[in-house]
């Protein structure tokens, strides 16, 4: 996976449609609420799987899946999802390496990420 494919294109054209008056802002302000949302969420996760609780990882992990699809973060939504299946279909057991991808994936959307609003 590049770093060119972490970001969908159109989905950052869609956002800016969303506010064609201060497009540039407007997103800025929608990835700089992911950046500071998704780190909880990971956080989230690591406690949850912790402390065995099914439910709040699931909801976690559909919380990442969720805000990453808005962003065009389809690599990251992918995991995400696996990671909600995965849980949701067999619990806690087996979610390690998927959430260490998830933490791989996290860091390198964010970077992309950044450069959009650094340019933006």
């Amino acid at each position: 996976m590049t770093n060119a494919n972490l970001i969908d294109p159109e989905a950052i054209e869609n956002l800016r449609a969303l506010n064609p008056d201060d497009a540039e802002g407007f997103l800025r302000d929608i990835i700089g609420i992911f950046l500071e949302d998704t780190p909880q969420r990971l956080d989230e996760l690591k406690i949850s799987l912790e402390q065995g609780d099914q439910v709040r990882f699931t909801r976690a992990a559909h919380s990442i899946k969720g805000s990453s699809s808005n962003l065009g973060a389809m690599p990251l939504r992918a995991v995400a999802e696996k990671l909600e299946h995965e849980s949701r279909a067999n619990g806690l057991g087996n979610v390690q390496d998927y959430l260490a991808q998830l933490s791989e994936t996290f860091s390198a959307t964010k970077m992309e990420l950044e450069k959009i609003i650094s340019v933006a």
